[in-house]
């Protein structure tokens, strides 16, 4: 069982992510809150690689709650039948474009309760959306957060929510506003689930799993850099 970072190892950590990625942001594609909300709720149980290939095309044809209502849960799908659940996620874009007109005017909602009532909106799109747009001091634990929290000792919980309150506590004030971005990045291209790329990584010194690696990261990705 991994030990519990210690505060000051927390502190490290996350000031040498900042150093090596001063200004980390989402990988998603969007050029809207709306555009955003619509692509976080396609990402679940796809990669954001797959869904920008899909709303690249999607978002040309609708790029306005307005549009997107207009175009319908069949012309949704047609253009994200690439991605997995697509015809549930369609239905969900549909209805929840129809609610922002009926509800918000258009607007995106800018508090966790009227996001989290949208259709196909649950607690981390809702963080999501919240810490990317408004930059509110905000947790969306994915898979890739989770594993990373319990692998090094980060914010060890049974379950998201616990690793959720737990990271909340624990990263200091002054990094929690860009934590996610730095998280789910380590997680995605160096704290890898089967085979971590501990060789490389920046915070290995760190770090209190048990069972690293010698694996090197993969190279020229501008969001990791090796261990000098």
């Amino acid at each position: 069982m991994t030990r519990p970072m210690t505060r000051a190892a927390i502190g490290e950590a996350f000031a040498r992510w900042q150093a090596a990625n001063p200004h980390p942001a989402t990988e998603l594609e969007y050029g809207s809150p709306f555009q955003l909300l619509v692509a976080v709720v396609l990402s679940a149980q796809a990669t954001d690689r797959g869904v920008n290939l899909a709303t690249r095309g999607l978002f040309a044809a609708a790029a306005t709650p307005e549009a997107m209502a207009t175009l319908g849960e069949a012309g949704i799908a047609a253009h994200i039948r690439t991605i997995g659940l697509y015809r549930n996620k369609a239905r969900n874009v549909a209805q929840l474009s129809r609610q922002l007109l009926e509800r918000h005017a258009g607007e995106v909602p800018r508090t966790r309760e009227a996001l989290e009532a949208l259709p196909g909106v649950g607690r981390k799109t809702a963080n999501v959306v919240l810490n990317t747009i408004w930059r509110e001091a905000v947790m969306a634990v994915d898979t890739h957060i989770f594993r990373v929290a319990n692998r090094m000792g980060l914010a060890p919980g049974k379950d998201v929510r616990a690793v959720e309150d737990a990271l909340m506590r624990r990263v200091p004030a002054a990094f929690l506003v860009d934590a996610h971005h730095w998280l789910i990045l380590h997680g995605r291209y160096v704290c890898t689930a089967r085979a971590p790329r501990c060789g490389g990584c920046i915070v290995r010194t760190l770090c209190q799993y048990p069972d690293k690696t010698d694996l090197p990261l993969p190279g020229g990705h501008p969001h990791v850099q090796p261990q000098p």
